[in-house]
C-alpha cells in the first residue's frame, strides 16, 4: 500500500495498512509480528472461507494463486538479478604463467607516508588457480613472511604495450 494524491483519507486506510504490516513474514524472525507475539496466524474476515464454497473449486482456486504467485516470484528473482549483474564486473580469468600486478593495500611498506607509495607491486607469475578467486603467485625470497595466495580483487593483469619504450 502507498499513499500519494488521495491523502484525504488515509487515516481509514491505517488499520488496514497495520494488518498488513503485522501479518507479513519479516526477514529476522522468518515469521510475522503477529504469531510472535500470540502465537497464531490472524483471521481477516474478507477472506474467511463460506461453507457454501465447493473444496474442488476452492482447491482449483488455491493452486491458480499459488502457480500466480510463483511466477510473479520468478519474474522479480530474475528482474533484481539483472539490475544486480550490471553492477558487477566480469573477473579476469588468469592462467599459470601469465604475470601480473600485486596491490599494496594490505602489504606493509617501509615509505612512512603510505600516500606516496606504491599502489601496484610486481610484476608477479601466477603458479596456479587455488579455487575461483585465489592465486599463487611467485614472490620474491625476500618476502618469506608474506603468505603468496592472494584474491583476485588484489590482482591486476600487465599489459604489454608493444611499440612503447619506458623511460630510461
Amino acid at each position: 500500500m502507498y499513499v500519494i494524491y488521495h491523502q484525504y483519507d488515509w487515516n481509514t486506510w491505517l488499520p488496514l495498512a497495520e494488518f498488513a504490516y503485522n501479518n507479513s513474514d519479516h526477514s529476522s524472525t522468518k515469521q510475522s509480528l503477529f504469531f510472535t507475539v500470540y502465537g497464531r496466524e490472524p483471521h481477516f474476515d474478507s477472506v474467511r472461507i463460506t461453507q457454501d464454497t465447493p473444496a474442488g473449486k476452492l482447491s482449483t482456486k488455491i493452486q491458480s494463486v499459488q502457480k500466480d504467485v510463483k511466477r510473479e516470484l520468478e519474474v522479480a528473482i530474475n528482474r533484481f538479478k539483472r539490475y544486480a549483474d550490471k553492477k558487477r564486473a566480469s573477473t579476469p580469468v588468469f592462467n599459470p604463467g601469465d604475470m601480473v600486478w600485486l596491490s599494496s593495500k594490505d602489504i606493509k611498506s617501509t615509505i612512512p607516508t603510505k600516500k606516496l607509495s606504491e599502489r601496484w607491486l610486481g610484476t608477479f607469475p601466477i603458479l596456479k588457480k587455488v579455487r575461483t578467486h585465489p592465486y599463487h603467485l611467485k614472490l620474491p625470497s625476500q618476502w618469506k613472511s608474506i603468505h603468496p595466495v592472494f584474491h583476485i580483487s588484489l590482482l591486476e593483469p600487465v599489459c604489454h604495450n608493444h611499440g612503447f619504450d619506458p623511460p630510461p
